[in-house]
């Protein structure tokens, strides 16, 4: 069965973006040559879930592209009713029926890129299989916060965690 990750960044203090949404701050753990493991992650992925405000900071950030779709069957979860575009559904229904739907078809695994209130429904519900979360070694002090809160507890078994001489710690958990 396929499995749906959260692979995602935050800051030590658990932010995924600034209050008006600004990404800059990752830049600080460039390096030449390294990727972090993305590139031979997304080896094992065929379908990409991002939340709305995401996708609008991507599209802003790449002039109005979605790099992911090139490759990926990808869904924009979101309120609204929008047409699709190509290799880009937008999806107003069940997040539990989508990712069930998804996790019963034959393909690789599902990953999600946030937001804040798409990772919360996914957790919710305990859709989210295993949590690839890379820390990066900055204090953002405030902005839009990865784990919102509100949930259930949510019991996980730690896979393996790695440190960069960029200082970036990426965390890999899966649930119990």
């Amino acid at each position: 069965m396929r499995k749906l990750v959260l692979y995602i960044s935050m800051s030590v203090d658990g932010y995924l973006a600034t209050k008006d949404d600004d990404l800059s701050w990752l830049s600080i753990v460039e390096k030449e040559g390294e990727d972090y493991g993305y590139h031979d992650f997304y080896k094992d992925v065929d379908t990409y879930i991002v939340g709305k405000t995401t996708y609008d900071t991507i599209l802003k950030l790449t002039g109005g592209k979605l790099p992911q779709a090139e490759n990926l069957d990808c869904y924009v979860i979101t309120r609204q009713n929008i047409a699709d575009k190509e290799n880009v559904t937008f999806y107003n229904g069940d997040i539990e029926n989508l990712i069930h739907k998804l996790k019963s078809e034959e393909g690789k695994n599902i990953v999600c890129d946030g937001g804040g209130q798409i990772v919360k429904l996914l957790m919710e519900k305990n859709l989210i299989d295993e949590y690839i979360i890379s820390v990066i070694p900055v204090f953002l002090g405030e902005g839009k916060r990865l784990f919102i809160g509100g949930i259930d507890t949510i019991n996980l078994k730690a896979l393996s965690s790695k440190s960069f001489d960029t200082g970036l710690v990426q965390l890999h958990y899966s649930k119990q």
